[in-house]
């Protein structure tokens, strides 16, 4: 029986090994530039097959959690979410820096940060206040 709003999309049905496969070819499809570029440089390809494993498992979390979120539309669930959005920029940027990519300044001047170490912040602050919500 379903609950809620009475349509059910397409990723709502679809089973999560299989969702989690498909993101896993998109990725490697878009991201395989990355790994020809550095070909001949072992240690490189493995950083970056790390950052693409890590981008994949982020987006997969994000799709699951924002679909529980539809379902269960509470600010802990949100919380939960934006935290797997943040995890996923994160590890974006980490992949365009482990392939050589520059597309632009990733440190905030001001306070001398790389921009990467505020989303991870941002990031468990998120997930720490998704677990400290108290649902009422």
């Amino acid at each position: 029986m379903q609950k809620g709003r009475g349509h059910t999309s397409v990723l709502e049905t679809i089973s999560k090994p299989v969702l989690l496969g498909l993101i896993t070819i998109v990725m490697t499809g878009v991201a395989s530039p990355f790994l020809l570029s550095h070909v001949t440089h072992p240690s490189m390809i493995f950083h970056i097959l790390l950052h693409m494993a890590g981008l994949t498992i982020a987006i997969f979390l994000s799709i699951v959690s924002f679909l529980a979120y539809s379902r269960k539309t509470t600010t802990r669930m949100l919380l939960m979410a934006a935290g797997f959005m943040a995890l996923t920029v994160v590890e974006l940027l980490y992949l365009f820096q482990a392939g050589g990519i520059y597309v632009g300044q990733f440190t905030i001047p001001l306070a001398n940060i790389e921009l990467s170490h505020m989303v991870l912040l941002i990031m468990v602050s998120l997930f720490g206040f998704g677990v400290l919500k108290v649902n009422k």
